[in-house]
This record gives structure tokens, C-alpha cells and sequence, in this order.
């Protein structure tokens, strides 16, 4: 599998006080200190990573290699490669990691589910397959309140 390394020269931001609705697709870095109402979703062999600060909140569902948390996350993550929980980070929603770092005080509310890389990327894609409709009874993991 070969890596875009260009994509880690790309910076995109949702700044505090802003909001986003609808799904994202990105490469290289994202940091969230706003509100996005969607999915996030990294491009497909790719660098990626996102992060999450203090002050961001995510409603909806988060697909990346690296997954960096200090704020609040209301959906399912998938992390392929690092995910990291900080000591501000609040989870509601089911983990699939393959490597994870957690600092005391964050909290999750959902269940935590080693999976190698290869696991993840297999989920991620039949998750695509589901939401294009190519496949018809594969459950939708993230179903959260997007209002």
C-alpha cells in the first residue's frame, strides 16, 4: 500500500465557534475545535489524522489512521494505525483501534475493540459498500442524533 506523503503538508480547520453539517472527507491534517454534525472520513490510502480538541465536539462517526481525542466525540472511531485519548477526551460510541494511548481522565462509553489495521480498513470498506447500497444487511455502526 502506497502513502500519499504530500497529503501531511495539507492543514484544514474547523475553528471554535464554527459549525459544520454534513459529511467530510480529508487527507493530511483536520483539527476540529468547532462542531461538525457528519461523518468524518480520511481519503483512501492516505495520510491522515484528526484531531480533536478541547473544545470540538463531533456528532457522527470518525474513519482515520490516526485519531488524536481531547474533546467530545458522539459516534463510533475507527483508527487503523494510533489512537490517542487525551485527558479532556469524552466518548460516546464504540472504538476499533489498532494501537491506542489513553491518559487518565478520559472517558469512553462504548466498547473498546482491538483489530489489526488490515480489520479496520476490511470494516471500513464494508461500511462504504452499506452506505452506497451495494450491500443491503450490513448495520449502520454510527446512528447518532445529528440535530
Amino acid at each position: 500500500m502506497k502513502k500519499n506523503l504530500q497529503a501531511t503538508n495539507n492543514t484544514s480547520l474547523i475553528a471554535r465557534g464554527m459549525e459544520f453539517h454534513g459529511d467530510l472527507q480529508f487527507s493530511g491534517i483536520l483539527e476540529i475545535e468547532g462542531l461538525v454534525v457528519g461523518n468524518i472520513v480520511a481519503h483512501h490510502e492516505v495520510v491522515a489524522e484528526v484531531r480533536i480538541r478541547e473544545s470540538g465536539v463531533v456528532k457522527g462517526l470518525i474513519r482515520a489512521p490516526v485519531v488524536i481525542v481531547n474533546g467530545l466525540v458522539e459516534g463510533d472511531i475507527y483508527s487503523s494505525n494510533h489512537l490517542e485519548m487525551a485527558s479532556k477526551a469524552r466518548v460516546a460510541g464504540n472504538i476499533f483501534y489498532h494501537l491506542m494511548e489513553m491518559v487518565l481522565g478520559c472517558v469512553v462509553h462504548g466498547q473498546l475493540s482491538h483489530k489489526g489495521s488490515g480489520e479496520i480498513t476490511q470494516l471500513n470498506k464494508l461500511h462504504k459498500l452499506h452506505e452506497v447500497g451495494e450491500i443491503q444487511d450490513f448495520p449502520r455502526v454510527a446512528n447518532v442524533d445529528r440535530h
